[in-house]
């Protein structure tokens, strides 16, 4: 990785400084890193079958996390698929400053209607004399809950106006544009341009897009939509439901959340909680942050 993205990867996410981790360029490469190393660090977990990496029928990655599950399904090359993800933040970063964005996580009530509270956030954005101004879901994380990403001043007012949407919880997340929504469509051309000249194979297991929650069919397929992506909604509870679809009766498969965090895990806990009792965490760096304590 440090070959690949010319700085200590590794070194920056054990030390920080947090604030050069949380940028864009940074963090987006730190993700797929740690979740490519996790997989063989299965082997190692207390309570993991030895057999689990094999036996995966199955894999799907959060955002820029499909490159890691993309890699680990034999899609994608581990230097190819990090130096894909160098470009594309480094472009998503550039176009973050472009405009003064960012995402907030909202948490609703069943009589919610986020698409709404978007459309009359942009009339008030209008109103303050923004031109094409945006506020769209960027994340479907599970029954109720949203991110919502756009102006800042649209953010804002959703903020101030919670009650009204009958929203029971709003946060800014510490990131620094809009991701997955039209603010981003200038790094669409160079992830384009850089996808056209890395291999990409047929995965040998199912991976399922963000686009639309179905499973990749080809590599041209594997192109397009890890482009378009960028300035797609996640959607993530509909990749939920399809890859945990079966008959009843059926047994859920054990499940791996391989990376920084536990917050798929989460996720999953909410969308299907007879399917979450078969989760289990595993981080690459666990041990690692624990010796640079």
């Amino acid at each position: 990785a440090e070959t690949v993205l010319g700085y200590d990867l590794l070194g920056l996410c054990l030390r920080g400084p947090r604030e050069e981790l949380d940028r864009t360029r940074h963090c987006q490469p730190a993700g797929p890193g740690r979740g490519v190393a996790a997989p063989p660090r299965a082997r190692l977990t207390p309570g993991v079958p030895p057999q689990v990496v094999e036996s995966c029928v199955a894999a799907a990655g959060f955002s820029v996390g499909e490159f890691a599950a993309l890699v680990f399904a034999g899609a994608l090359g581990f230097p190819e698929a990090l130096y894909a993800v160098k470009v594309r933040a480094e472009a998503m970063q550039k176009a973050s400053e472009a405009v003064p964005s960012g995402m907030l996580s909202v948490i609703g009530r069943r009589e919610a209607n986020y698409k709404f509270a978007c459309l009359e956030a942009r009339r008030h954005c209008e109103s303050l004399g923004i031109e094409n101004p945006v506020c769209e879901i960027s994340n479907y994380l599970f029954p109720d809950s949203r991110v919502i990403a756009g102006h800042l001043e649209a953010l804002k007012f959703l903020q101030e106006n919670a009650r009204k949407y009958y929203f029971t919880r709003t946060k800014m997340l510490p990131v620094s544009g809009a991701f997955h929504t039209r603010l981003m469509e200038s790094a669409v051309e160079p992830l384009s341009e850089v996808l056209k000249s890395i291999e990409i194979q047929k995965p040998l297991l199912c991976v399922y897009s963000n686009v639309d929650g179905k499973k990749y069919m080809h590599s041209k397929h594997i192109k397009k939509l890890l482009v378009k992506q960028v300035v797609s909604p996640v959607m993530w509870e509909q990749t939920m439901h399809s890859v945990y679809e079966r008959k009843q009766g059926t047994e859920f498969p054990y499940t791996y959340e391989v990376g920084p965090g536990k917050q798929l895990g989460t996720i999953l806990k909410n969308c299907n909680l007879k399917a979450w009792k078969q989760y289990t965490h595993v981080d690459a760096l666990e041990d690692d942050e624990e010796a640079a304590e």
